[in-house]
């Protein structure tokens, strides 16, 4: 085995993170070919009440959601109450285990409890540090944006989510009671 190589297995072996990270999780824009993994990671999403394809509807053609979101980051035919946004998928070997939004300014809501970033891992992908990854890389592309303190939150029973923004830097700001029901964790994070 030569050095090279000798020195990749000790860095693997000896640092659990970089373990996780193998192989690499990536954040990229929606391709014509992700139709099919996209609408079924967006059906399992659902069926958890959590919207994996923001502005995405069943039976919607697949390249007018992809102009849609096209339009979107450049702030383009927004739909009421949007802001200019990044939607990304997280692939990783080839294959969508996940997906974030950078919105690039604040509304209101937004302020209240949606935040600059919003994120979401499929169901068979989690518990692989796949959040956090997803996470730090959207943050980097808000810091590229102009967004030095970037706004995350959660719903306040999602420990998990909680432990990924906490992990990247996220202080607690306050918590939020939305329409009397839930409550939502909000984070800065610089």
């Amino acid at each position: 085995m030569n050095a090279r190589v000798k020195q990749n297995v000790a860095v693997i072996s000896s640092d659990p993170v970089q373990a996780l990270r193998l192989p690499q999780l990536r954040l990229r824009p929606l391709r014509d070919e992700d139709e099919a993994a996209f609408t079924a990671g967006h059906r399992a999403m659902a069926a958890e009440g959590f919207t994996f394809g923001l502005g995405y509807e069943p039976g919607k053609p697949w390249r007018t959601y992809l102009k849609e979101q096209e339009d979107h980051r450049h702030g383009r035919n927004l739909p009421a109450r949007h802001v200019p946004a990044t939607f990304l998928v997280a692939e990783v070997a080839g294959e969508i285990v996940g997906r974030t939004s950078i919105r690039f300014r604040l509304n209101d809501f937004l302020a209240e409890q949606g935040g600059h970033i919003g994120y979401g891992v499929l169901p068979q992908h989690r518990r692989r540090g796949y959040a956090t990854e997803i996470l730090r890389q959207s943050l980097i592309i808000a810091r590229a944006a102009g967004i030095d303190r970037a706004l995350v939150t959660c719903d306040q029973e999602n420990v998990g989510s909680r432990a990924v923004i906490e992990s990247c830097g996220g202080v607690l700001d306050s918590i939020v009671t939305v329409d009397g029901k839930h409550s939502v964790l909000r984070f800065w994070i610089n």
